[in-house]
C-alpha cells in the first residue's frame, strides 16, 4: 500500500468554504479533515485561482515528531499532532511540507512538517462576509 501521506499532501478541514465550480476528489483523514487525492498545493492553488478564490500560503513551518516505524499509522499521529499546532482555528487547510522517517539510538521515529494555508473568496486573509457568520456559528455552539 502507498502512504497517504507525502511532501505536498493538502488536507482541507471539513465544511470549509469552497468554490462551487471546484471538484476534487477526497477522502476523510482525521477528525473534521479530509484528504485532497490527485491534487497537491500547486495544483489546488491553480484550480481555486481559476474558480477566482485565493489559497493563502501561511508563514511558518508547523512540525510534529512521533515516536514509532514509518507507518501509516505513525504517519496519522504526527499529522494530527501538525494539525493540533496550527495557530488559529480559522486556517481551514494544510500542505504537508516533509515526511522523514529516522532513527535515534535505535528507536525509530516520523517527523512530519507542513504549512498551514487558508482557501477563502476574498484575496484580504479572513476578510468575508461568509466567516463572520462562521464566527458566530462557533460562538453559538461554544455557549451552548
Amino acid at each position: 500500500m502507498a502512504d497517504k501521506i507525502k511532501t505536498g499532501t493538502i488536507l482541507i478541514k471539513e465544511g470549509a468554504l469552497l468554490p462551487e465550480s471546484l471538484r476534487f476528489e477526497s477522502e476523510p483523514y482525521s477528525n473534521g479533515w479530509r484528504l485532497v487525492k490527485n491534487l497537491d498545493g500547486e495544483g489546488l492553488d491553480r484550480e481555486i485561482r481559476e474558480a477566482g478564490w485565493t489559497l493563502f500560503y501561511m508563514a511558518g513551518e508547523v512540525h510534529a515528531t512521533v515516536v514509532g516505524s514509518g507507518s501509516e499509522k505513525t504517519t496519522r499521529k504526527a499529522v494530527k499532532k501538525v494539525i493540533a499546532y496550527m495557530k488559529s482555528d480559522r486556517l481551514n487547510c494544510l500542505e504537508i511540507g516533509q515526511v522523514t522517517v529516522k532513527r535515534f539510538l535505535g528507536l525509530p521515529y516520523v517527523t512530519v512538517s507542513g504549512h498551514p494555508r487558508h482557501v477563502q473568496e476574498s484575496m484580504f486573509l479572513f476578510h468575508s462576509k461568509r466567516l463572520a457568520e462562521w464566527d458566530r456559528a462557533i460562538l453559538a455552539a461554544a455557549s451552548a
